[in-house]
């Protein structure tokens, strides 16, 4: 039995946090919920019992066994070293530690040896990453994986329950012919789509604090390193282009896939269909594939539309579909403590 906290807890993923430790019974000996300031004292039910939140502090974690961190980057930084002070592992779900050498990046389909190389803290990969590499990681073992390149259609969910709910009222309010005043995203979501709001490169400033190469959003640039540092394969070639679409929950990925091994599409299914967290979701005479409302609230990558890619040889196109708030970020994190 472990005492754990969550920090961040009011919000989307902590929320989810808390959904998924009571559907999988996780043992808890105790549970903190934490956030910020404005949320003390809030009450929270879990398995039919309130919980008031509390403060986050740096003395948060006297007798924590466990702390499943979404708080945000910044948040993780300043806190979880306080939480490793005071003998707690962390699982964190922020991006602030994910490509630190001294900390395991994670995706327990895929490397859960990882998880004993840690020091105190472990990272859980971004969201468009896991849900792309669940179904990469078994073809890169069965064929070989020269190349992959990845389009994704993000849902308001990875920009947290605000951008959600922003996205509700915008449609509602465009609908109806008013106008519609934004706080969370920066351009029309309603009725629209964008290339992602993360922290972009112009290449304007050698001291820019994105770390992605000119031309690239952090989002994109995500994908290419964690991917590296999960494989353990730096010669892997990645690429990526992310985009935000009006959907509440759920993201998407086009994937383009060269492998380094011939197969042919039985093959590639034959794989996908023994894939731990994958599941084949389809209906081609119906022109039926895997969409976000198939996906919201379940755990498994959705994967459909495989076929050759006619442009160049032993390459092949696929369709997916994931819930970034349950396998892209929750789940992962709660598998990733089941383990531990």
């Amino acid at each position: 039995m472990k005492s754990v906290a969550i920090a961040g807890a009011t919000g989307a993923v902590g929320q989810e946090l808390l959904a998924i430790l009571a559907e999988r019974n996780f043992p808890l000996k105790s549970l903190k919920l934490l956030a910020s300031a404005r949320s003390v004292g809030k009450k929270i039910k879990f398995k039919g019992e309130d919980i008031t939140v509390q403060e986050l502090r740096h003395d948060s974690f006297e007798g924590v066994d466990l702390v499943l961190s979404s708080a945000g980057g910044s948040i993780s930084k300043e806190y979880m070293p306080s939480a490793v002070k005071a003998g707690a592992v962390v699982v964190d779900n922020t991006s602030y530690f994910r490509m630190n050498p001294e900390v395991p990046l994670v995706v327990p389909e895929i490397n859960p040896q990882d998880i004993k190389k840690h020091k105190g803290i472990i990272a859980n990969p971004n969201c468009s990453t896991i849900i792309m590499l669940l179904p990469l990681f078994p073809l890169y073992k069965a064929f070989g994986v020269e190349r992959v390149h990845a389009c994704t259609y993000q849902a308001a969910s990875g920009a947290g329950a605000t951008a959600m709910e922003e996205l509700r009222l915008e449609c509602a309010a465009l609908a109806a012919g008013k106008t519609f005043t934004r706080t969370v995203i920066p351009h029309q979501y309603a009725f629209n789509l964008f290339p992602h709001n993360s922290s972009y490169n112009d290449g304007s400033s050698a001291k820019s604090s994105v770390h992605a190469p000119t031309g690239y959003c952090e989002e994109e640039w995500k994908m290419v390193a964690e991917t590296h540092k999960i494989f353990g394969d730096e010669n892997l070639r990645v690429n990526a282009t992310c985009v935000r679409v009006p959907v509440l929950r759920a993201h998407s990925e086009a994937l383009n896939i060269r492998l380094s091994k011939k197969a042919s599409v039985a093959e590639i299914y034959d794989v996908l269909r023994t894939a731990p967290g994958v599941e084949i979701l389809e209906e081609p005479s119906e022109n039926r594939w895997p969409m976000p409302i198939d996906a919201s609230g379940k755990d498994p990558v959705f994967a459909g539309r495989v076929r050759v890619d006619q442009s160049q040889d032993n390459a092949f196109d696929m369709w997916i579909v994931g819930d970034q708030i349950r396998k892209g970020a929750a789940l992962n994190a709660i598998q990733i403590a089941e383990l531990l």
